[in-house]
Parts: structure tokens; C-alpha cells; sequence
């Protein structure tokens, strides 16, 4: 679903709590016309029947109340997520003077991307970044060309690292490094 896609559901989603709970204090204040604020909000007909039904009727609710908090939580968890799947999150660090800096974690791993990215033996690279913010763990993958040199590339990672953790001022705790060569071509 596109970001356009969630603003909406959120929207629509907020527009029905606002109304339903609107409602129920018009209904309450005696301002619907034939609402009167002094009846009981469930009949007795109705009682009677929710006791009738009992355990079932309570078991019911409680099958329901579930279903919705578990559609709650996957479509929190999907709006927390971004387009590729990795949670999205903030790497805050305490400054040196009073104050924080906050920095979108994809940012972050984009930059390490694009840094990676300009050694021409790889050709992709994929970065995820998690933990602590002075010291975050690293996960990189890199897929490299077959005819990239293994040193010159490990040197190229250890330096984009090393550039990474002085722009950020922020040491990785974990660094885990995954290549992957591309088969040449005969």
C-alpha cells in the first residue's frame, strides 16, 4: 500500500472513532432527537437474551474483541514497516550540549549504501542498522561483480565503515559483513 494509501485508511479509520464516540456523547447529552439521556443503554429484551446465550455470547466477544486487536497490530506493524520490508525507526544521540539529534535510521543506511556502492566491484549493496544509538549493530550485504578483487573490496568496506562511524560518532557494536559474487561469464 502506498504512503497516499495509509494516510487515507488512517483518516477514514480516525473520521469513524471520531464519529462513533461523538455520537454516544450527543446520545448521552439528550441532543439526538429520540434519545433520551435518562434510559439504559441496553434494553432488558436484550439483556435477557445476552444471558440466554451465555457462554457463548461472552466467548463470542471475546473471539471479536481479538480479531480486532490483532488487525490493529498487522496494520501497525505494516505502517511501521517501509517499502522493503525493515522496520523503520530514529538513531537519537545525546550531543554534547543540552539536546538530541534524531536521525532516520534509512537515511542513515542509505548513505552507507551509496558510499558502498562506489567501489565498481559492487555492483549492490544492503545495509540494516539496529540497536543502541553510540553503538548500533551494522548488518551489510554486498554482491559483488566476478571479476571484483577481494582485497580492494574489503578495504573499500572497512574504510565506508570507518567514514560511517566518524560522520555518525557512532562505533558498531556488531559488524556483520556478508559477499556474494556474481558467477562470471565463460
Amino acid at each position: 500500500m502506498t504512503n497516499a494509501g495509509h494516510r487515507l485508511l488512517w483518516t477514514i479509520i480516525a473520521l469513524l472513532l471520531v464519529a462513533g464516540g461523538g455520537a454516544a456523547l450527543a446520545a448521552s447529552l439528550g441532543a439526538l432527537p429520540g434519545a433520551d439521556p435518562t434510559t439504559v443503554l441496553l434494553s432488558a429484551d436484550l439483556v435477557d437474551r445476552w444471558r440466554m446465550a451465555a457462554p457463548w455470547s461472552t466467548l463470542a466477544t471475546a473471539v471479536t474483541g481479538a480479531l480486532f486487536a490483532l488487525a490493529g497490530q498487522r496494520l501497525l506493524a505494516r505502517e511501521l514497516r517501509g517499502p522493503d520490508g525493515v522496520l523503520r525507526g530514529t538513531l537519537s544521540h545525546p550531543g554534547r550540549r543540552p539536546g538530541r539529534t534524531r536521525l532516520a535510521t534509512d537515511v542513515l543506511a542509505d548513505a552507507l549504501v551509496r558510499d558502498l556502492t562506489g567501489n565498481p566491484g559492487v555492483r549492490r549493496a544492503r545495509v540494516v542498522l539496529t540497536g543502541p544509538p553510540p553503538h548500533p549493530d551494522v548488518w551489510i550485504r554486498v554482491d559483488l561483480t566476478a571479476d571484483a578483487p577481494a582485497a580492494g573490496v574489503r578495504e573499500h568496506v572497512r574504510a565506508a565503515v570507518r567514514r560511517f562511524a566518524a560522520t555518525t560518532d557512532c562505533q558498531p557494536a556488531h559488524l556483520d559483513v556478508t559477499a556474494r559474487i556474481e558467477p562470471g561469464h565463460l
